[in-house]
């Protein structure tokens, strides 16, 4: 016997078509590279979506054509996320912060036929347009920047062809929910970046998991200022999300600095705001001197989240970090480290522990952790490892063009993620590594993400990464990585006291190295792949 609901199919249009119809009154701000700030309502957006439609349409995109985005975080890139997809296109958002080789190789892999660029990004491009097999167009997006821009037939203006163009009438139509809407590439820190293909259903469920109330809860009355990049993993759904729910959003465009963001939250009174532990960290130290008391949610993913960081965000603003969990694979968001009923009678320092975990993961997707070598899967006791592995609607099945082999999905069709975790009994997971990134000392583990929290607990250190170096009688040891913060000293004899007794002795770091910054990825991740080839053949202290 089957249902008799109706069959609609799970597109993007219908998040257009809503934001349109509801929450034309709302409110997109985007910041510029001036330092002022522009305001459009989501009608007069609207609008532009219609024509840009239009404007893929007299180009020659091809029906299914990707369609590249080298921008920032702004309104017109937010225009950009809706009319590519709403035509049936795919929107493949290239990483800015990508090496030249990276960049060409994933614009060419993906057979990108146009680029949309800021004018302040068409340095980084445009040397580089000749190796683009397959691009056809470059669109600038003038955000006032001094950049000169080419005397060249394949360059066009963005604001001239939305001008020539006539909106696209009535409703966008994709037939069929399984459609690819985007793509992004893994930040390829082994190895050539690999394609994740977002299809609409997978779009717009994940879109959905943004509005769960245990959650980040997108709701109506939200003002969310997305700091993580539009061109890493779609920012994490927000886009889209804010458009399902109605929410006001702030785009902070290209100026990432601690005063920056922390001027667009108090003047724009925003309530949620989103980015990675390095961005927090940047704005811990200047908390204290704006109005933020706006603020409901303040998520952070990409990595694991320092205890010292949350409680340092709840020490000066009453607020800790909600710490997401996820990767490109998972569209990105897979758990969030929520607390519930079942930790209302624990003390404040053991509500930290548990946010200082990744949580549970989300409805509709599952997460289990195996033995990477047997696949056997491993007991929820808090104490067992293994390999996270997750499996749900809006988890990749496979990389794009077959690229891997099929290695990193398991052969019941659960994505391998790389991530070494514990479980407990509630089902929240407590990220301990990388499996690339532990550290194997006398046939025992080492975490380098726990020992890395323990460092930077210290009050004198701004940032620190453990790696593993060669021992002669241990085989590996961890090298403590540290910086120090502005006006401080450290020596490496005052932080081995400090870490004796908040972990076990054999986990002492065997040499402390003090450098000026640690190496980010394209994604702001601490790039343990630079400080290995940095301190590779390194001597340790006999």
């Amino acid at each position: 016997m089957l249902g008799l609901m109706q069959d609609r199919p799970l597109t993007l249009p219908h998040v257009f078509h809503r934001a349109e119809q509801y929450f034309g009154h709302k409110e997109l701000v985007t910041a510029t590279p001036a330092g002022d700030t522009v305001t459009t309502t989501i009608a007069e957006w609207a609008g532009r979506v219609r024509r840009l439609a239009t404007v893929l349409d007299t180009l020659g995109i091809s029906a299914d054509g990707r369609v590249g985005t080298f921008c920032w975080n702004t309104a017109r890139h937010l225009e950009l996320y809706m009319a590519v997809p709403c035509t049936g296109r795919v929107l493949h958002t290239l990483n800015l912060r990508l090496f030249p080789d990276q960049l060409v190789y994933v614009a060419d892999h993906a057979a990108d036929e146009v680029v949309f660029v800021e004018r302040s990004l068409l340095g980084l491009l445009w040397p580089h347009i000749d190796r683009l097999q397959t691009v056809r167009y470059v669109v600038v997006i003038d955000d006032g920047a001094p950049t000169e821009i080419p005397d060249d037939p394949r360059i066009s203006d963005y604001e001239e062809l939305l001008a020539a163009a006539e909106p696209r009438a009535g409703r966008f139509v994709v037939d069929d929910e399984n459609t690819a809407a985007a793509m992004c590439y893994t930040s390829g820190t082994t190895g050539n970046p690999k394609g994740v293909v977002y299809s609409h259903r997978s779009t717009l469920l994940h879109s959905l998991a943004t509005l769960f109330a245990d959650g980040v809860g997108l709701c109506e009355r939200d003002i969310v200022l997305p700091v993580v990049p539009m061109f890493h993993a779609n920012a994490w759904g927000l886009p889209y999300g804010c458009l399902l729910a109605g929410a006001s959003m702030v785009l902070p465009g290209p100026n990432m600095t601690p005063d920056a963001i922390l001027t667009l939250m108090s003047s724009h009174r925003a309530t949620v705001a989103a980015g990675v532990p390095t961005i927090w960290m940047g704005l811990l130290p200047k908390l204290g001197e704006y109005d933020l008391s706006s603020l409901r949610t303040v998520l952070c993913g990409g990595s694991a989240v320092p205890k010292s960081l949350s409680e340092g965000f709840r020490a000066a603003i009453g607020l800790p970090l909600l710490q997401g969990w996820g990767m490109t694979e998972t569209s990105p968001v897979a758990s969030l480290g929520v607390l519930r009923s079942v930790h209302d009678d624990l003390s404040d320092d053991e509500k930290a522990d548990v946010r200082a975990m990744q949580g549970p993961p989300v409805p509709l997707v599952e997460l289990r952790i195996a033995d990477p070598t047997t696949g056997e899967e491993q007991p929820w006791d808090g104490v067992s490892t293994g390999e996270v592995q997750a499996a749900g609607p809006w988890i990749a099945a496979e990389y794009y063009r077959g690229e891997g082999g099929g290695a990193q999905f398991t052969d019941d069709g659960w994505l391998r993620t790389g991530d070494v975790a514990v479980v407990d009994r509630h089902g929240y997971t407590k990220l301990v590594d990388r499996t690339k990134d532990l550290v194997k000392s006398g046939g025992e583990w080492i975490s380098s993400v726990e020992l890395e929290n323990e460092i930077m607990a210290h009050p004198k250190v701004a940032e620190a990464a453990v790696i593993a170096v060669a021992h002669e009688k241990w085989v590996e040891r961890p090298l403590a990585c540290v910086v120090v913060k502005d006006g401080e000293s450290l020596s490496a004899e005052e932080l081995i006291t400090f870490l004796t007794g908040r972990v076990a002795k054999w986990w002492l770091p065997e040499a402390v190295e003090f450098i000026e910054e640690v190496p980010k990825t394209s994604v702001g991740k601490f790039s343990k792949k630079t400080l290995r080839e940095k301190f590779s053949g390194y001597s340790l202290p006999s």
